[in-house]
């Protein structure tokens, strides 16, 4: 049998062995072949000790980083022949995140020792704890001692620093390492070009845009005749998006492929999130278009995503997620998830969103990140059931996600929708430090569940807590969110003290003519009852867009004044300023409907397609109805009605029928709208009283009797009237016949001797409006104490003498209250302004400003 014949024996490793480990990128080889050299007879030299550092360093191993260390000390290589292998290691102390021994290291080499690069070590090592001072101050040592060039690196470090500093210093420090770069010719052409990327970068974290711009435009060009290189072009696109000027980043898209310079996947990647914000679909598309012709675009996971996101953006989710489904799954990227995950969620198609998230992890083996939860529990709080919620919040806890910013905001939203407040409070307790999202987020919590008190308080106490802290970074102030947060809510209450503090703040802080504040402040007012002031925010606008212009038309014709609202409109046509969309032909047509202009408003609806390319929807039939029901031309209206298609959704157009039966009191035509609405809408009380309405009205207790019967069997319940005034801040809120305000015995007896005087003057109760088959007197009685009565009533108690009475109202004012707020205005003398679900009616001598057209 043939002797076995052992294999012959690896060559001992030696310094070039180590070196060549290293720089092929396999540092856990390079170690272990450092512990087979030193096991042998071989002597560790200073050829294999400096490779055998930045190994360690790769690895964040810092044993073996102290190792060679004591090695270095014991064979006097740590600065001889060359500071190699000292540079090395101080970079080396850094990386395993031992700052202190890296300045020890540097503090103890001799100074006649150090080099350039000791020095750029030192920088990018403070740099790297983010010591941006001290960084600065190693930077001045070392042009004080006159020995050492500033290298490219060391000037990148250096400019990092500065776009880290704030304020003035920051500024002042960057635009010195600019001159600094120009005098020693760092720009000129042909140098490096990653520091003028970064110059680029520190102009934009320092919040000076325009010099970032002006330098790019002086001197991109310059780098060859092509253009520029392309880094420097995706640059300057990646950080005009992320400062918001998505515009100025299409431009410069623009110009780089007309100076020939090829975009690659950064580029598009950079530039799809400006397609998104500026609802620039075309070239979203273009762009998606050049991917799919280049094969390795296709595949970059990068711009996959950016896609996604940007036809999600456009409100393209079918898009979005046929991209997302081109990918192969082991191609997909967390960021890819995270977009296809997010665009379900802003769209609302919550089921879709959740569904995705659970195959993330179970099929595709993805773990969520703090990202995908912020993007996935606004589904989560949407959908159905307190139990799922509460299982996301444990799945949170267990992924060791609770303590992030973002989820934590993300839960504050989540529980705050439900109207868990406490819950919601208690988290936003623990953030720490919160941030203005955080603030926002509780405070709309609070606007969305009515807590409009507690919201005004929050902003109190983020302002608050913003002046009393020393450090910079933690001053959180409300910004344009919290202000377009709290103006709905006053509106909503018609709480024009509190709309006017926050305008005073937007004027102070140069937040009003931000065009969406500037929008809500119109919204706010006009729907205070202020129209004057509504108009004034309006003219003072910079500029408007279709929001801005709608939300006055809108006004106008709440407040009755429909020639204004028509008036507002062809303006807003002829401007250019903004173009009319199907919204805007809503309010036109709701204020025609409102103040009797039908011509005008069957010219507005007949011409809206042929003119402004907006096509009629169910919601602009329904328009069109209630514009010819209100007039009494009930046929007509209903022909428009039965011109619809089948398929489309009539609630709306069958509803302002059924209010126009009611008004004209057209019992027959009324029960079919009734009935109509019965099959489409069973749960809605509204359609219930307004055919006992009309059926009360015309004697026809019975037929009254058998609807509310109805409703009471299908477990249907009229929502109780409520209204309220807002006085020195507070909001006095009154139900009908109840007693539950402190102030409700005084304002009963006020509210008696009114009616008494009021039935002197010649008042006399609306008993259609009762919808009981009672008595006369009950019925009058029952009329005395409606909410709105109530409301007046303590305002004319409480109101600063000769100020409008302002009170809104939750249903539609009713036509006994209609009329005794006529009746009150002219005894009293004062304006009542009464908001109520469908427009505003001010009331002054005796009038309203509706006409009783309403």
């Amino acid at each position: 049998m043939a002797a076995t014949v052992a294999p012959p024996a690896a060559p001992p490793p030696t310094s070039a062995t180590i070196r060549s480990l290293t720089a092929a990128g396999n540092h856990a080889a390079a170690l272990r072949a450092l512990s087979s050299l030193s096991a042998s007879s071989a002597q560790l030299d200073h050829f294999a000790l400096p490779p055998a550092i930045k190994s360690a360093a790769a690895l964040r191993d810092g044993r073996a980083a102290r190792a060679l260390h004591a090695a270095a000390l014991r064979r006097a290589l740590l600065h001889r022949p060359t500071p190699a292998a000292g540079n090395a290691l101080l970079t080396a102390y850094a990386r395993c995140g031992d700052l202190d021994a890296a300045l020890a290291l540097f503090a103890a080499t001799p100074t006649e020792l150090r080099d350039a690069v000791s020095y750029n070590s030192l920088i990018s090592a403070l740099c790297l704890f983010r010591q941006w001072e001290r960084a600065l101050d190693a930077l001045r040592g070392m042009l004080a001692e006159g020995r050492h060039d500033v290298s490219s690196f060391t000037l990148v470090s250096v400019l990092l620093a500065c776009s880290h500093l704030a304020g003035d210093d920051g500024r002042r420090l960057g635009r010195e390492a600019h001159a600094f770069a120009l005098k020693h010719g760092f720009l000129d052409a042909g140098r490096e070009r990653f520091p003028f990327n970064a110059l680029l970068s520190m102009y934009a974290r320092l919040g000076l845009v325009d010099d970032a711009q002006t330098l790019f435009r002086n001197t991109a060009a310059a780098f060859s005749p092509g253009g520029g290189d392309v880094v420097t072009w995706n640059t300057m696109i990646s950080l005009l998006v992320q400062g918001g000027r998505c515009g100025e980043a299409v431009e410069v898209l623009h110009d780089m492929v007309a100076l020939a310079v090829r975009p690659d996947g950064v580029t598009f990647a950079s530039a799809l999130p400006a397609c998104s914000r500026l609802e620039m679909l075309a070239l979203g598309r273009e762009i998606h278009a050049v991917v799919l012709k280049d094969g390795d675009l296709a595949a970059n996971s990068f711009v996959a995503s950016a896609l996604v996101d940007m036809y999600a953006g456009n409100e393209r989710v079918g898009n979005a997620r046929r991209v997302f489904d081109m990918v192969p799954e082991p191609g997909r990227q967390l960021g890819m998830w995270n977009a296809m995950i997010c665009g379900y969620a802003q769209a609302g198609m919550d089921a879709e969103a959740l569904q995705l998230f659970s195959r993330m992890e179970a099929e595709a083996g993805c773990a969520p990140s703090e990202t995908t939860m912020s993007g996935v529990l606004p589904a989560c709080a949407r959908s159905e059931g307190l139990a799922g919620k509460e299982a996301m919040h444990g799945y949170v806890v267990k992924r060791g996600m609770a303590g992030n910013r973002f989820v934590q905001n993300a839960l504050m939203d989540m529980y705050a929708r439900l109207g868990e407040m406490d819950v919601a409070r208690r988290i936003f307790a623990m953030i720490d430090p919160r941030d203005v999202v955080s603030w926002n987020t509780l405070i709309t919590g609070c606007v969305v569940q009515g807590h409009i008190a507690d919201a005004f308080q929050l902003v109190a106490e983020m302002q608050l807590s913003s002046s009393s802290s020393m450090e910079e970074d933690a001053i959180v102030m409300p910004n344009n969110i919290t202000l377009m947060t709290l103006l709905p809510g006053c509106a909503a209450l018609a709480a024009p003290a509190r709309g006017k503090e926050i305008h005073g703040y937007a004027v102070r802080h140069a937040l009003e003519s931000d065009i969406a504040v500037g929008s809500a402040l119109v919204d706010m007012y006009a729907k205070c009852g202020c129209l004057a002031a509504s108009r004034a925010v309006f003219d003072r606008l910079p500029r408007r867009n279709v929001i801005t212009w709608n939300v006055l038309i809108m006004a106008y014709g709440m407040h009755g004044l429909g020639g204004d609202a028509v008036a507002l409109f062809d303006q807003m046509a002829a401007g250019g300023e903004a173009a009319p969309n199907e919204v805007t032909f809503i309010a036109a047509l709701a204020a025609c409907s409102h103040s009797g202009l039908v011509d005008r408003g069957l010219e507005l609806f007949r011409g809206m397609e042929r003119d402004h390319g907006v096509k009629p929807t169910p919601d602009l039939h329904a328009c069109v109805v209630d514009v010819l029901g209100r007039a009494g031309r009930l046929d007509e209206a209903y022909n428009i009605i039965t011109s619809m298609q089948p398929g489309e959704h009539q609630v709306s157009a069958w509803s302002s029928l059924l209010g126009a039966c009611r008004l004209h009191r057209n019992v027959s035509l009324g029960e079919v709208a009734a009935e109509r609405l019965f099959e489409l809408e069973p749960d809605e009380a509204s359609h219930y009283v307004l055919l006992c309405n009309i059926y009360s009205a015309a004697g026809m207790w019975e037929k009254s009797v058998a609807v509310r019967a109805r409703m009471r069997r299908q477990g249907v319940a009229k929502e109780p009237g409520c209204s309220w005034i807002e006085l020195d801040g507070a909001i006095h809120r009154f139900m009908a016949g109840e007693s539950s305000h402190p102030a409700s015995a005084e304002v009963h007896a006020h509210m008696d001797a009114l009616w008494e005087r009021m039935r002197r003057e010649g008042y006399a109760p609306d008993t259609s409006c009762v919808l009981h088959d009672v008595g006369e007197a009950e019925k009058a009685a029952m009329l005395r104490y409606h909410s709105e009565k109530l409301a007046i009533a303590f305002g004319l108690l409480r109101a600063p003498a000769g100020a409008a009475i302002r009170v809104a109202k939750n249903l539609r004012v009713c036509n006994d209250c209609h009329e005794a707020a006529k009746f009150i205005s002219k005894m009293v003398g004062r304006e009542i302004v009464l908001r109520d679900v469908r427009r505003f009616h001010h009331f002054r001598d005796g009038s309203c400003s509706c006409g009783d057209y309403w």
